[in-house]
């Protein structure tokens, strides 16, 4: 930017008695447009000296005769006298010899750098011409004046400089840094430059993280994924049990002329026989087909063995399967309310579903069946509960222990709103299940596969079964009641008797007195506990057989 006009000291005023005067007049500004200020002493102010552009003419002697040549040019021109209108021809500055003191120097008034020509000195003899400042003039002004009497008055602009490096105007008047200065200022910008850029760099950085972190970040997803786990499991586990007992479940699907159905068994030996419930190969009948499937895939056509409606059991075989795996089995009366158990089926044939719990309770005298109306189909089971979920198609899957092996055979459930039922159903699991004891199933089976049907036990009487009080009651004698020679005959039991208790253990009803002497085999000696007349008495008896229906 350009510096601000600079004025620079007025040649001492011309006195009207030849003499010079001491104080010092302000003289116009060398540049710009300003108007030029008159002269103290003159009536008539001096047109500028360059005010319009144009080259000033030669002064004159201090006597008007010899014109001068302008001190910067090389030909003369003319110049007005200073003082036009006046009587005096201007005197030439320093006209009497006398030098005045030395102007300041003055900083180069040439933006390219030219080196100032040498000054032009006034004859002491001639009027000199103003020289024209700066405009081709080599010299500042004054800079080799003859030497005169210093004026009284100090010039205010005497040691300044307008153009010196450190003395140098902006246009809002404050000094320019130097060169020091400025680089300090300038690290001092890049430093704090520095640290705004690593504030806002750290504010995005953050912001940005924070939204990846939020939102998964940029391209394709990929979640994480733990580490390879172990692969083993502990054979006590419901994932050891299942790997253990799954390869001897089979899902059996059943077909007849009038129904069919699905349910689950399991593999008793390498002979190919299956072990299942009685009300699962029902619909099949005496012609229907009967197909199993083994848990790796594999289905192979199966025929009935031998079936009891009385204990809701059944045997089937395969033939020509190699590579059978039997199921071993437990001890269902070494079983404790609280053991875990694992049930495995084909609930709504959804085949080798692992579902696990514990026992519930033990010896549930319960009744399935009955759907042909003269009971003839009913099962009487001294079950074992769990609340491990049991569903329609569980029927005839084991009940295995943490040993894998199966203490009982899923066969009912009790449902709400309703009463004790086979599984055959569509009702669902809540909690109630109910399983054959492996005990009485080992027997059963063994019956069904040697001779093709099973025993049952039985005490030679018939029972009221509309008795509604509390035991199960005899019947009356014109009913023929007490078979004689019977067990119950041999044993004192008499027509009206009611028994309260087998064993020790309570009983409330008929189905219940059937249910604990179905649940011993034949031969088994059982204690009754009786009431006849009033009085209570105790009686013993063996059981006897009965080819089972």
């Amino acid at each position: 930017m350009a510096p601000q006009a600079a004025t620079l000291a007025p040649p001492p005023a011309h006195s009207t008695n030849g003499t010079h005067a001491t104080s010092a007049a302000p003289s116009p500004a060398p540049y710009g447009n300003a108007a030029p200020q008159p002269y103290a002493d003159v009536s008539h102010p001096a047109p500028p000296p360059y005010g319009d552009g144009s080259q000033p003419a030669a002064p004159s002697h201090a006597d008007g005769q010899h014109p001068v040549a302008p001190p910067h040019s090389d030909a003369p021109h003319p110049v007005a006298p200073p003082y036009s209108g006046g009587s005096h021809s201007a005197a030439p500055p320093y006209a009497g010899g006398a030098q005045p003191t030395s102007p300041p120097p003055a900083a180069h008034p040439y933006p390219d750098g030219s080196p100032p020509p040498s000054p032009v000195h006034p004859d002491a003899s001639q009027a000199s011409t103003p020289a024209a400042p700066y405009t081709d003039s080599t010299q500042p002004p004054f800079a080799d004046a003859p030497q005169g009497v210093s004026p009284t008055a100090r010039d205010p602009w005497r040691n300044y400089d307008p153009w010196s490096a450190s003395g140098s105007l902006q246009q809002n008047g404050a000094g320019v840094d130097d060169m020091a200065r400025r680089r300090k200022r300038g690290m001092k910008v890049l430093v704090l430059g520095a640290v705004l850029i690593a504030l806002v760099s750290g504010g995005v950085g953050g912001a940005v993280g924070a939204y990846l972190e939020r939102n998964g970040g940029v391209g394709e997803v990929e979640l994480p994924q733990a580490g390879g786990g172990t692969t083993g499991r502990a054979p006590d586990s419901v994932a050891g049990i299942a790997a253990s007992a799954l390869p001897s479940v089979v899902t059996l699907h059943v077909s007849g002329s009038d129904a069919q159905g699905t349910g689950t068994g399991f593999v008793l030996d390498k002979r190919g026989h299956i072990l299942t419930n009685n009300h699962v190969v029902e619909p099949a009948g005496d012609d229907g087909e009967i197909t199993v499937t083994f848990s790796g895939g594999e289905t192979a056509d199966a025929s009935l063995v031998g079936r009891d409606s009385g204990y809701d059991l059944a045997v089937v075989k395969v033939s020509g399967v190699d590579g059978l795996k039997p199921l071993p089995l437990g001890n269902s009366d070494d079983v404790r309310v609280g053991d875990p158990v694992v049930a495995i089926g084909a609930p709504f044939d959804l085949a080798n579903t692992v579902t696990s719990g514990i026992i519930s309770a033990k010896e549930r005298p319960i009744t399935a069946g009955g759907d042909g109306g003269d009971h003839s189909d009913v099962s009487y089971v001294d079950a074992l509960q769990t609340d491990a979920p049991i569903n329609p198609g569980n029927s005839g899957g084991p009940l295995v222990d943490v040993n894998a092996r199966v203490i009982g055979i899923n066969s009912a459930i009790r449902s709400a709103g309703s009463g004790s039922e086979s599984d055959g159903g569509q009702a669902g699991s809540i909690g109630l299940g109910f399983a054959i004891p492996i005990n009485q199933g080992k027997r059963v089976a063994e019956e069904l596969i040697n001779t093709g049907k099973a025993t049952h036990p039985v005490i030679g009487v018939t029972l009221d079964m509309d008795y509604s009080g509390d035991g199960a009651r005899v019947g009356d004698d014109s009913d023929g009641t007490v078979k004689k020679g019977g067990p119950a005959d041999r044993a004192g039991i008499r027509a009206g008797d009611v028994i309260t208790e087998v064993d020790g253990q309570r009983v409330h009803s008929g189905d219940e007195l059937i249910v604990k002497v179905r649940a011993h085999r034949p031969g088994d000696r059982l204690e009754l506990t009786l009431q006849r007349d009033g009085g209570e008495q105790k009686v013993t008896l063996t059981l006897g057989s009965s080819d089972g229906g």
